[in-house]
């Protein structure tokens, strides 16, 4: 079977997949530090919900989504490998996990998003409510959106 779809994360082999995604464009390809890529929401039993992009059966795109606070979802950990990008696969990831974030009864989100997507997230309705700040050696900026 070939698979070309975003869906939550529910196998530990999914899981793994979208780990693999994160850690091949945040670790090594911008140099974040393991030591900061990896949290307490990537344990099996956190309160997150991980997304992980096929196309082909190949795991090219990964999300998290995890409650900031009451009626806030907080998007996190937003990747697509370099070699699937300009495919529409952020969108893809932005759209599977807004709607769970609406079945969750979340209504607005909230993300720190890497200055270099800010236009991305803009053009997903998203609207930058802080300066620029550091955030693992690579400027950020907060952004929010309305659900």
């Amino acid at each position: 079977m070939t698979e070309t779809a975003v869906r939550v994360a529910t196998t530990d082999a999914e899981r793994e997949d979208a780990f693999a995604v994160r850690k091949a464009v945040f670790v090594d390809e911008q140099g974040v530090d393991e030591e900061l890529e990896w949290d307490e929401y990537d344990e099996p039993d956190a309160d997150a919900v991980h997304f992980v992009g096929y196309r082909n059966d190949e795991a090219i795109g990964a999300a998290r989504l995890r409650e900031y606070e009451p009626g806030v979802g907080k998007v996190e950990r937003v990747a697509v490998l370099e070699s699937a990008r300009g495919e529409g696969w952020g969108k893809r990831l932005m759209d599977a996990l807004e709607a769970e974030a609406e079945r969750r009864g979340f209504e607005r989100l909230l993300l720190h998003g890497q200055t270099s997507a800010e236009g991305f997230y803009h053009g997903l309705d998203y609207e930058t409510t802080s300066d620029v700040f550091d955030e693992a050696g690579i400027p950020h900026v907060t952004m929010e959106k309305s659900l």
